[in-house]
């Protein structure tokens, strides 16, 4: 079941998930917050490279595109939501606002879709579109099966006002909890760190029974008229309502120590709640305990938007048990997924982008040892040259961090193709460093090409290389090389590395069917700390985030 898919999530949903097929889904999808996010490299020293990436952009536009999706939401959804999306497209008109509610509502029709009846959602949004957002669930799921809207607490706001600022600062986002059904699958969450525990502690758990266990007592009444509980014990009249168990239960209860029994004989029979037994204090929908991630956080891997561990850990305990199957469309550098696999869940993750599956398995490397069809599935990125040859067609950026993907190589500058222009990578699509004599790293520059290559490439590339002081160019090439350019390639001799005692062409040619088949680049090891994605923590060695609260 664990299986990471490339491509657009509404297409993946309706060919490749089935029908209640999922207990649990988590999306954050990109906010309406009209800006592009990037993602940073580190250089070997842990500062910020220069080098960025464009991830995706928070930005939607009505187009063809989105008239398309209109148009089939108001043909196929269910009459209440092609109702609500035509009064909505009166109300605000055909605007970015309508582009993002409408991509949104066709996925979450399909969400809906493949929910279990006791399955649930949490979409995590910020206030730009919750109202909005809140409307279409209302509209799909139901406003009866509404659970929550929790608010996430993930910074203090240090900063966030000042005598310039009208407004106040933003500390929050909202995460909007829905169920299939009023027979969802939940389990109560408990913090022993929350604020204020300790003084409640302290003033409620005021008694000392004979065997030192500290107790409250709780009203033991039932709150509604119940004659078939209504009966006396040990001579104590029952209260009003009658008693809120059966006296089978409440024998079991005295024998067991479980009962205060006052002095008066008029009194009432209280219940003792034990403080060894009390598992924190409840979580309600306010989560001011869990901390975004910070700059200098061993979690923090550079991703754009990335969330702590222990906010999906939470999510994921309280509305799934171990064995069932999560689902986050919107997977980005796969948080969801890193919580799913270490709470013993199945999982299924979406993106459509490149980069984004390549830190997917970066992490499930790191964290479990995870490599892909082995332990799960990819599905989506090309298999074949035939494949590759697509991609290149459908996106050449994408094709070009699929193939850097290949080689382990870091991504270099690049908008996405949204300018055209290479940026400040002065035409070097990716970089690989190696290590060398006296701890030194050093590099090797990749590029790509998707088109038609020739013997001036290569000479390009030896200049590139002179010119940034490398030491060896590898060129990474869809078409097949031809015998100028592997000619071309072989004068630019070796690379001799000191350290490692061995030469190393300095210019390489690889194919993208050579990698398909198994090739690799032969460079000297990477360093740890260099690799092309931050890498995450091993699991295992502190349990879940979740640990750290308390819970």
């Amino acid at each position: 079941m664990n299986t990471l898919y490339y491509g657009d999530n509404l297409k993946v949903l309706r060919e490749h998930i089935k029908d209640a097929s999922v207990d649990l889904i988590y999306l954050d999808p990109p906010f309406n917050s009209n800006r592009s996010y990037n993602v940073l490299f580190k250089d070997e020293s842990g500062n910020s490279s220069d080098a960025q990436i464009t991830a995706f952009d928070d930005a939607w536009h009505w187009g063809e595109m989105a008239e398309r999706t209109y148009q089939d939401i108001i043909q196929n959804a269910p009459m209440n939501v092609a109702q609500m999306i035509g009064a909505l497209r009166q109300f605000i008109g055909t605007n970015q606002m309508l582009a993002y509610l409408v991509m949104m509502a066709a996925r979450l029709v399909e969400l809906h879709r493949v929910l279990k009846p006791t399955g649930s959602l949490y979409l995590h949004c910020d206030p730009t579109a919750s109202h909005y957002l809140k409307i279409l669930l209302d509209m799909i799921f139901g406003a009866g099966n509404f659970g929550n809207e929790i608010i996430w607490k993930r910074k203090t706001g240090r900063g966030e006002t000042n005598h310039k600022s009208n407004k106040f600062g933003t500390v929050t986002d909202i995460l909007l909890f829905y169920t299939k059904t009023i027979n969802n699958t939940f389990n109560s969450q408990f913090n022993f760190e929350a604020d204020g525990y300790s003084e409640y502690v302290d003033k409620f758990y005021r008694f000392v029974d004979e065997r030192g266990r500290k107790y409250r007592i709780a009203d033991l009444s039932s709150p509604s008229p119940r004659p078939n509980l209504t009966y006396e014990y040990k001579g104590y009249k029952p209260p009003k309502n009658g008693w809120a168990i059966s006296k089978e239960k409440m024998a079991l209860w005295d024998e067991e120590g479980r009962l205060y029994f006052p002095k008066d004989p008029n009194g009432r029979i209280q219940r003792k709640r034990f403080l060894d037994e009390l598992q924190g204090k409840p979580v309600q929908n306010l989560w001011d305990d869990i901390e975004m991630i910070s700059s200098q956080s061993a979690e923090r891997l550079g991703y754009p938007t990335q969330k702590p561990l222990a906010l999906l850990e939470r999510i994921i305990q309280a509305s799934s048990n171990p064995g069932d199957v999560v689902l986050d469309p919107f997977s980005g550098c796969g948080t969801c997924i890193d919580a799913a696999q270490s709470l013993g869940r199945q999982w299924i993750g979406i993106d459509i982008t490149h980069l984004a599956i390549a830190m997917h398995k970066s992490r499930l490397k790191d964290r479990f040892g995870f490599e892909p069809n082995k332990d799960y599935k990819v599905v989506g990125e090309p298999e074949d040259l035939a494949g590759a040859r697509q991609l290149a067609h459908e996106d050449r950026y994408q094709f070009q961090w699929w193939a850097l993907s290949l080689i382990q190589a870091r991504p270099l500058g690049g908008d996405g193709g949204k300018t055209g222009k290479k940026g400040s990578d002065r035409g070097i699509d990716g970089a690989i460093n190696f290590l060398e004599e006296r701890g030194t790293v050093k590099r090797a520059l990749v590029q790509v090409k998707s088109g038609h290559v020739k013997s001036g490439d290569i000479r390009d590339l030896k200049g590139t290389v002179e010119r940034e002081g490398a030491q060896i160019g590898v060129f990474l090439t869809l078409e097949e090389a031809s015998r100028e350019m592997v000619t071309e390639a072989a004068s630019a001799g070796f690379y001799h590395s000191d350290l490692w005692q061995k030469d190393y062409p300095k210019i390489q040619i690889l194919s993208v069917e050579d990698l398909l088949n198994g090739a690799e680049v032969r460079i000297p090891p990477t360093p740890t700390g260099s690799e092309a994605f931050k890498k995450a923590e091993k699991a295992g060695k502190k349990g879940p985030k979740q640990a750290e609260l308390g819970i």
